[in-house]
């Protein structure tokens, strides 16, 4: 059995995009990514997603997740 290719993100000092897809928020939270769905759905998670367009795609705020971990971004 196949398995699949593990998905690369950069550090998150070095993240420059404004908003990250749930994977990506989800490794670097250590979390699992059904977590912060749950976390959503709930509206009760340490963050809160934004949707992207009226849509069911969840974004998470790249400083709100360096706000968490106390992280200072890459200058």
């Amino acid at each position: 059995m196949k398995s699949q290719p593990q998905k690369q993100f950069v550090p998150l000092e070095q993240e420059n995009r404004p908003t990250v897809e749930t994977a990506a928020a989800a490794h670097y939270l250590h979390l699992a990514p059904q977590t912060l769905r749950i976390y959503a759905c709930r509206e009760n998670g340490p963050i809160r997603p934004r949707r992207i367009q009226g849509s069911s795609k969840l974004h998470w705020a790249t400083d709100d997740i360096r706000r968490l971990l106390g992280v200072e971004a890459a200058q």
